[in-house]
């Protein structure tokens, strides 16, 4: 591997060996998870939501649901991203130098005008010296059944279950890979997992017109990426991963690529994340907007814009990637769970819960629209006529009791985030309605949300706390109050806010890592959540303690797993990550604290240690 072509996140000398050490691949329609030695463990077909047919994630013990490449004797193993792609390299040696290249990618580039993308992963797997290896292919379907149909053709081996059909085409032996048999490898082979369809040429052909144009496209993508000057790598990579999350079709992101990966382990806390949450539309949009990423935004503005157009007002938190699709959830009875460590859940109850703050993160992402001059197509009275039936529930339903941002199921509160989005809902329609001129909507609005405001600082407050609460009229801390500056409620250096910032550092800090909050509901949390974790540093750094909040995410990035990801939790004892991976908010927390806290792109040199200060007068002595 070529020093320079190649990136992978920088490991601290303490971090821990890591539970999910797998890379992301993908484009826009399937998603794929790798572990160190190129096995793929997880791969839902034949898009982010479908059946995993590699599930090897959550078999637990059982060894199924996976493709890999076994070399005999392999006593080394390198894997890394090429360096600005989604494009991932492994080097698998054995004690004599024998081995093999393995390339991973997902088919992405422009071709007759539009984006091709197709269901498919294309595995490259080239010969050094003589290895001798064992190529396996293992599916399941309905989450887990190994049971399949498996038909061998002249150049393909058709797998087929629950509905589902999918074809590997190669140009490897058909037989070894039927019989698992060892064999010796003297020429690159072409491994193309897709649906049952012909390949246009040879698999060869098609790997290597594939890989260039692919790799092609993720370094063009890049080099239009506005990046800080600080932490460039960590924030490419992350730009790179929530594009890997994007449904390209409807423009939906996932909040996860994974189901039922525990918070913290053997805990009961497993839940399907392949949806989308729209209270993630502010974090994920404010990162695009920063990153100038302005297509994957314009697509997410859709998304959530078809959300708020057809919802007549009512809203669910989290929607499928096809928006109109039920989410009904169920335990998966043929898969153990990660490590073992079940249930795995399909589907997602938040879907049915109340959670009145998506109001306000449908109109907070709508709101690009109507000030973002770089969109094609700009909000208008329509669309404000639209999200006026939004602010109406939003007026409704602020002082009612709902789930919450953490979701509780065993629990209702009138909780000061849920709250404050609904005062977001009328603070920003509000600012819409005089940027389009329409000076009584304005007025109208801005009387409800100043209202709404007084009442909101006044009741959560508590005094027994010191701090801002969780809830109105309650005494319990929630990290979630991090986030009332950035939305605008109140000044990050306003004293109310301090004092509450220092209360959740201590009282929610565990070993320099934020918890949601310490009350139980469905068990009480032990790992903390990781976007609170950026919440608290970009507090710190919005309240002027910039070192405080430099060293927390230097720290923080150091945490990532070997290829640069992170997912939903942290524990705080052992610094293992747990949770869904890769996890949305996580990684646009990359994105949005990075760019906080970077220097200018001017302080880049540092000054000269003689000579004249720039732009001071310069005179040369001919004497």
């Amino acid at each position: 591997m070529a020093q320079g072509d190649h990136d992978r996140a920088s490991q601290s000398a303490h971090a821990p060996a890591q539970p999910l050490d797998y890379a992301l691949i993908g484009n826009g329609r399937i998603a794929a998870l790798l572990d160190r030695s190129a096995r793929i463990v997880w791969w839902c077909f034949p898009r982010f939501d479908g059946d995993p047919v590699f599930s090897r994630l959550l078999s637990g013990d059982e060894e199924k649901g996976f493709c890999d490449i076994v070399v005999e004797g392999a006593v080394r193993t390198r894997s890394a991203y090429l360096r600005n792609t989604a494009i991932v390299e492994t080097l698998i040696e054995d004690g004599d130098g024998n081995g093999v290249r393995i390339v991973d990618f997902a088919p992405r580039y422009r071709l007759f005008e539009r984006m091709l993308h197709p269901a498919q992963i294309i595995r490259r797997i080239e010969p050094i010296g003589m290895p001798r290896v064992r190529i396996r292919v293992r599916p399941t379907f309905n989450y887990g059944d190994p049971r399949s149909a498996q038909v061998v053709g002249s150049n393909h081996i058709r797998y087929s279950g629950g509905g589902l059909t999918f074809r590997l085409t190669t140009d490897a032996p058909l037989s070894y890979i039927v019989h698992e048999t060892a064999f010796a490898l003297a020429r690159p082979v072409t491994l193309i997992l897709a649906p049952d369809e012909s390949l246009e040429a040879a698999p060869d052909t098609v790997s290597r017109e594939a890989l260039e144009r692919t790799r092609a496209y993720w370094l063009s993508w890049v080099r239009g990426l506005a990046i800080p000057l600080d932490w460039q790598t960590d924030v490419i990579r992350a730009a790179i991963t929530l594009q890997l999350c994007t449904f390209d079709e409807t423009g939906a992101i996932v909040a996860a690529h994974t189901t039922s990966i525990p918070e913290a382990p053997h805990t009961q806390r497993t839940w399907d994340y392949r949806y989308c949450w729209l209270r993630d539309a502010y974090f994920v949009i404010m990162a695009l907007n920063r990153l100038g990423a302005t297509r994957s935004m314009e697509a997410y503005l859709d998304y959530i814009t078809t959300v708020a157009t057809s919802s007549n007002g009512a809203l669910r938190p989290v929607y499928g990637i096809v928006h109109d699709q039920p989410l009904v959830e169920r335990v998966a009875e043929h898969l153990p769970g990660f490590l073992g460590m079940g249930p795995v859940r399909v589907g997602n109850q938040a879907a049915e819960q109340i959670q009145h703050d998506s109001y306000g993160s449908v109109i907070l992402g709508v709101a690009q629209m109507f000030i973002d001059q770089r969109l094609p197509r700009m909000g208008d009275e329509a669309l404000y006529r639209r999200l006026e039936n939004l602010g109406h529930q939003a007026l409704r339903f602020y002082l009612e009791p709902d789930a919450g941002i953490w979701e509780y199921r065993g629990r209702k509160r009138i909780h000061t985030h849920s709250a404050t989005m609904c005062w977001v809902s009328l603070d920003r329609l509000a600012r819409i309605a005089a940027l389009l001129g329409l000076a009584a909507d304005a007025e109208r609005w801005r009387g409800h949300a100043d209202a709404i405001r007084r009442e909101i600082l006044t009741r959560s407050w508590s005094s027994k706390l010191g701090a801002i609460a969780g809830a109105l009229d309650q005494h319990e801390l929630d990290a979630s109050v991090l986030l009332l500056p950035e939305l605008g409620l109140l000044s990050p250096t306003d004293p109310r806010f301090l004092k509450t910032l220092d209360v959740i550092g201590a009282q929610l800090g565990r070993n320099g890592f934020m918890l949601r909050y310490d009350n139980d509901d469905f068990g009480a949390p032990e790992t903390s959540f990781l976007a609170c974790q950026f919440w608290y540093i970009d507090a710190l750094a919005a309240a002027g303690r910039v070192e405080q909040a430099r060293d927390l995410l230097d720290e923080l990035l150091s945490r990532r797993n070997a290829f640069g990801l992170l997912s939903e939790d942290i524990h705080p004892v052992t610094g293992q990550l747990w949770g869904n991976l890769p996890q949305t908010y996580s990684m646009a927390g990359i994105v949005n604290s990075c760019m906080n806290l970077s220097r200018n792109w001017t302080e880049a040199w540092p000054r000269a240690a003689h000579g004249p200060e720039p732009g001071s007068d310069f005179r040369v002595d001919t004497e």
